[in-house]
């Protein structure tokens, strides 16, 4: 087979001409998913870790205790949507939920949020219940907060992973993933560099605003009509694509598919099984548990810096703004790297990268956040205080370990769904990448509560916080070394299937050449007698 492209377009822009038909709305689509994620991410945060009564400490509660079961409940519903719709119409469907709900929370709920919110039974189980309680009594005090949170973390679960993924899962072959997959992921990289200024921008709208009006809501407004934007603009993207480019025959992927129409209502125990049944999902999961629960406990550590230095809303988003977009930068640079190196070394070392980059800044991180006392006087010399540095250092991992996740993590992982057959590719990924997901980080939420209420706060269980960061990333790279193996056995297999099924059919169309060719010889014949 001949070299395609010559080395530095193959590094930068493997992509033939006629593929851009293809490569180009799916890339803008990608864009579209990311750019509200990243805008839902950092007003989530802000919103619940300002909010009266809360703080870093309340996000470990809502992943136990709302995004876990909101997460079980979706994948009931998507699971019967699926069996009774066609994927079309659930896109569609999931979407416009997601949209809608954003756009009412930021004009009906947020408004009347102080009517809304219980703070005087909240009041009253804070003086019934112990201190290690003090974020579950948050959820309460500010449910519609909470609420939002858990859509906002839903949305990448739920509409990157199980909608963009899925879809480009299914018009995707194996050898074209190796190229187009890490470049989708530009398009995550520049929807972050967008949603930076834009974040930022809309954060200092109060500086023009008269000091009766409430900033934070009209930031909260015209972001949120953007998102719905953006979300209109997916619904179209996704149209696009389905009426004109995937109608080609040159874009149908050839790849070996169970064809038989299997219905199943993935309920929780169901969707476990389907995991549990196969090595291959296992160690797929065991993938995604690593990552879940290493930027679950290393996320949460980094905010409980933030909530110090930054107590007011707009000064917490316009800072998550500015590090949107210092890391926007980063993995674009990153993206290069990830697509080159799955390209040039393989699925294994691009899926090793990310634990081990998080291994490196996380001993970085963490080493600092606990030696800072000790480090003072030092830290003074240089003119600056201890929970400054420890937020450069926390962003540091942070920033990383995202990424990673677009570069490396997110590539590798949805390249080793290709081969499977279309139950575990539809319903195997919703349960892995909704429900494991969701129980990984509530998993990680759960045990931050157990170590907060026993040690107090997470300053004092920063220690134990990092031996389990670290157990966690080295079962995530053995696991990904065993699926390395696991993968490359079926991919060769079904190679070998495809190419007996060529060869039939070569040897079949023959057959019927040489039939036609004696037939007409034999018409020949009898006409010239």
């Amino acid at each position: 087979m001949q070299k395609a492209f010559g080395k530095f377009r193959s590094f930068f822009w493997p992509i033939h001409r006629f593929e851009l038909k293809k490569v180009l709305p799916m890339f803008f689509l990608f864009f579209c998913f990311y750019f509200n994620y990243m805008i839902l991410k950092d007003i989530e945060e802000p919103l619940v870790v300002t909010a009266p009564g809360s703080g870093a400490e309340t996000v470990a509660f809502i992943k136990l205790w709302v995004i876990l079961p909101l997460a079980i409940l979706f994948m009931f519903i998507y699971s019967k949507l699926l069996n009774k719709f066609s994927k079309k119409r659930v896109f569609y469907t999931v979407i416009t939920f997601f949209i809608s709900f954003y756009f009412i929370f930021a004009f009906v709920l947020y408004p009347l949020k102080d009517v809304l919110h219980p703070h005087a039974f909240a009041d009253k189980l804070t003086n019934i219940l112990p201190v290690g309680f003090a974020g579950f009594i948050s959820i309460i005090r500010n449910w519609s907060f909470a609420l939002f949170y858990a859509f906002g973390e839903l949305w990448g679960s739920v509409g990157i992973s199980l909608l963009f993924w899925g879809f480009s899962n299914d018009i995707t072959k194996v050898q074209d993933s190796k190229r187009f997959y890490a470049l989708f992921g530009i398009g995550s990289s520049l929807a972050m560099m967008v949603a930076g200024p834009t974040i930022i921008h809309f954060a200092n709208i109060r500086n023009i605003l008269p000091s009766h009006i409430d900033a934070w809501g009209i930031t909260l407004k015209c972001l949120m009509s953007i998102v719905a934007l953006s979300g209109l603009i997916i619904m179209g993207l996704y149209y696009w694509m389905n009426r004109y480019v995937l109608s080609d025959e040159k874009f149908k992927p050839n790849e070996v598919k169970d064809t038989k129409n299997k219905k199943m209502s993935l309920s929780l125990k169901e969707a476990f099984k389907i995991v549990f049944k196969s090595r291959y999902l296992m160690f797929l999961a065991a993938l995604v548990m690593g990552y879940s629960v290493s930027m679950t406990l290393g996320d949460i550590v980094w905010k409980s810096q933030l909530k110090l230095r930054f107590s007011d809303p707009n000064d917490y988003t316009a800072f998550r703004g500015f590090f949107t977009s210092m890391s926007s930068v980063l993995s674009l640079i990153t993206l290069f790297i990830g697509g080159s190196v799955i390209r040039k070394w393989g699925w294994k070392k691009a899926a090793i990268t990310t634990p081990i980059v998080l291994l490196i800044s996380g001993i970085g991180a963490f080493g600092f956040i606990v030696f800072q006392d000790s480090l003072k006087s030092t830290i003074s010399f240089l003119g600056t205080t201890p929970l400054v540095l420890a937020i450069v250092f926390a962003s540091i991992q942070n920033g990383f370990g995202k990424c990673c996740k677009l570069s490396f993590y997110e590539p590798t992982k949805e390249m080793a769904y290709i081969p499977l057959d279309d139950v575990s590719k539809t319903k195997g990924k919703a349960a892995i990448d909704v429900l494991v997901c969701k129980f990984s980080k509530a998993g990680g939420a759960f045990l931050l509560q157990a170590l907060i209420i026993i040690f107090g706060s997470i300053a004092a269980s920063v220690p134990y916080i990092a031996l389990i960061l670290f157990g966690v990333i080295a079962i995530w790279i053995i696991s990904a070394s065993k699926l390395n193996k696991l993968i490359l056995n079926k991919t060769t297999s079904q190679e070998k299937v495809t190419s007996k099924s060529k060869a039939i059919s070569l040897k079949a169309a023959s057959k019927k050449i040489k039939i036609n060719t004696r037939s007409r010889k034999r018409r020949a014949k009898i006409l010239s007698k």
